[in-house]
């Protein structure tokens, strides 16, 4: 070695294999020719929840920007994400009125049935209409199956009230039905009880409804990122938790099971929830599976990122769009996120 500090930089520099990665990043055409990972306006849907009731959209002071439509914003709002390029909606509902088995789900003048005639007259086939299917939000005690008294030593989450799986299936397909009459272009079950898609499938295709896909929420964990959502969607359970039907987040084999269950029932499609803090999840799933996984970018990852958007403490725009690009580069091919008309734009901008 010869003297002089830049001995070894001089060797590097004038040695043409140098590897500069910098090379590839020096512009913005540079980089956005070179990108791996790329989201477009049609990989993300936009969860909306329409209310029965109001005649003015509720704002949710949780989650900044997102607010309960009324029927008649909720259609100019599908009509600002089709123009936007958006993918799809995913409907929840907030009704008037709630009783044990959410028999506002599968109503015909239901909120969120009365919600999918108008988009579907509307706008045709021009976005994806999905319909969360669950009775969370329609269910006095919040809720996502017909709870009964517990049975053979089994305690259940009000200690003498489990949540029942079997009874809750066929609530689940004749809302399915319901839906998919209404002008649901694909039903999304995301109860996690077990046996739901095929009892889906069955209700469906009995009803003569056999094109209508479902798009699984087959990997839906038990997490703390859903807290703004139940303000939202007015559906916190009045005692206990989910705990007992949803995953537990340690549980990463787990997840494929049920994947793989949902798939042998008769899934076209699997999701994962919550996104960011089950990248993995993700990443397994679309490696396992040959089939669209999406994944839900829930209220609490976005609560997260506007909060700390608006103490200044990180750049929003590019918080967004990192976000969802890490959902996508694991594996993700749609998105649900409740920035996805802003996403859309900026985007294309």
């Amino acid at each position: 070695m010869t003297g002089g500090g830049g001995g070894a930089g001089q060797a590097q520099g004038a040695n043409p294999g140098f590897a500069r990665g910098r090379r590839l990043r020096s512009t913005p055409a540079l980089r956005r020719l070179t990108a791996q990972t790329r989201v477009a306006p049609a990989d993300l849907v936009l969860p909306v929840f329409v209310k029965e009731g109001i005649d003015a959209p509720v704002p949710i002071g949780s989650m900044p920007g997102v607010v309960q439509h009324t029927q008649d914003s909720l259609r100019k709002a599908a009509h600002e994400a089709a123009e936007a390029g958006v993918g799809g909606l995913m409907l929840f509902g907030i009704p008037s009125g709630k009783d044990p088995v959410g028999s506002q789900a599968d109503a015909a003048d239901g909120v969120v049935n009365v919600a999918l005639q108008h988009l579907r007259a509307d706008l045709g086939d021009e976005l994806v209409l999905m319909a969360d299917l669950c009775l969370c939000e329609y269910t006095d005690h919040g809720h996502c199956g017909v709870v009964t008294p517990a049975r053979g030593g089994f305690r259940g989450q009000g200690g003498e009230l489990v949540v029942d799986n079997d009874p809750t299936l066929d609530r689940y397909a004749a809302v399915a039905i319901a839906q998919a009459q209404a002008g649901a272009h694909l039903v999304a079950p995301s109860g996690m009880m077990d046996g739901q898609v095929a009892a889906i499938r069955a209700g469906l295709d009995g009803a003569a409804l056999t094109e209508v896909p479902i798009l699984a929420y087959a990997a839906k964990y038990a997490s703390g990122f859903y807290g703004p959502f139940r303000e939202a969607a007015e559906g916190a359970p009045q005692f206990g938790d989910r705990s007992t039907y949803q995953m537990d987040p340690p549980n990463a084999d787990e997840a494929l099971r049920e994947v793989a269950q949902d798939l042998a029932e008769g899934a076209d499609a699997v999701m994962v929830k919550p996104a960011l803090p089950y990248l993995d999840i993700v990443a397994r799933v679309a490696e396992a599976v040959q089939v669209p996984v999406s994944a839900y970018q829930v209220s609490g990852e976005y609560a997260m990122v506007e909060a700390a958007a608006a103490n200044g403490w990180v750049d929003r725009e590019r918080a967004i769009l990192e976000t969802l690009v890490a959902i996508r580069r694991a594996g993700a091919g749609q998105v649900l996120t409740y920035w996805a008309v802003e996403a859309a734009r900026l985007l294309t901008r």
